[in-house]
């Protein structure tokens, strides 16, 4: 083993070390920094004993919710799903997209938009409904309002990704985006993220959209991480805002895994689908049979081999 090999794993398990310090410290003084509005929340999901999951891959629903200034962003409709799940032991993560408009069963509520969960029963529904979909029960839930995740890439001094097409947007993105790796700003990533009219595949773009500018903060995230205070800081940012019930231990144990991600090992799909109408309504027909492949092929080690 080279000696820088053994340099960056040392660096790892400092940065992890201190992140444990500032998570624990952060649990104390949460009473102190609860003044500050809720921008993200992060609960854990309360599994069957049935559910069928590798101890060694954790599993994430991440969710950006639309709600409005004042309005509860855990029980509002969500406008960006994206089961991630992050191998604590390879350093593998993937992330599932599914689209918001999927028509799906809703368990106690019918058939509906799957994002509507969200809104008639919080994350725990939410997470059960996209479970039900993927074949993959989320061991968490994270939603975060628009305005968080603008904030977040202020931090980072914006992100880069790869935009495989040109589109614009006449309301969000006027001048739009050009094709190619580029540089976003905060608004600029929350407009990339959220533009589907002008897209070709529309509903499901912007999914892979989504997924690219989250490997875009992952990416930078990573490149920073040996900044003196870096990933502490951004840790005590994000709990001045955070309603969370997990433990310090476990919110180390997310955030080690978060770190540990390797850049090379990360795959990604999005569950496609047909278009139909309901009620009037345009609606994504989901291919049920394609989301469980992907729950098949990433459960145990968070690995899709083909889209």
């Amino acid at each position: 083993m080279t000696t820088s090999t053994n340099r960056r794993r040392l660096s790892r398990v400092l940065r992890a070390t201190a992140l444990g310090m500032v998570l624990a410290v952060a649990a104390i003084v949460v009473p102190d920094s609860a003044v500050a509005p809720v921008q993200v929340t992060l609960v854990k999901l309360h599994q069957g004993s049935g559910v069928d999951l590798s101890p060694d891959v954790i599993w994430i629903l991440a969710v950006g919710s639309d709600a409005r200034p004042g309005e509860d962003m855990t029980h509002s409709r969500g406008d960006a799903l994206q089961l991630i799940g992050m191998n604590t032991q390879t350093g593998a993560a993937t992330a599932i997209g599914i689209p918001r408009d999927s028509w799906v069963s809703i368990p106690g509520y019918g058939s509906n938009r799957i994002n509507a969960s969200l809104y008639f029963g919080g994350p725990e529904l939410l997470g059960k409904t996209v479970g039900n979909l993927i074949g993959i029960q989320p061991d968490y839930v994270f939603v975060t309002r628009f305005q968080f995740f603008s904030d977040m890439v202020r931090y980072l001094g914006g992100i880069t990704v790869n935009n495989p097409v040109a589109f614009s947007d006449e309301y969000l993105m006027k001048d739009g985006f050009r094709k190619g790796r580029i540089h976003l700003g905060p608004y600029e990533a929350l407009a990339f993220s959220r533009i589907r009219h002008n897209l070709i595949r529309g509903d499901f773009d912007r999914s892979a959209n989504q997924q690219r500018t989250l490997r875009g903060i992952q990416a930078n995230v990573r490149a920073h991480a040996d900044q003196p205070g870096f990933i502490e800081g951004g840790v005590l940012t994000v709990m001045k805002h955070m309603y969370t019930d997990l433990s310090p231990a476990e919110l180390f144990k997310i955030g080690h895994a978060m770190a540990q991600v390797d850049p090379s090992k990360i795959t990604n799909c999005v569950v496609q689908g047909g278009i139909g109408n309901i009620g009037g309504a345009s609606v994504v027909l989901p291919y049920v049979d394609q989301a469980r492949s992907y729950g098949n092929d990433a459960r145990r080690d968070a690995t899709i081999k083909r889209c």
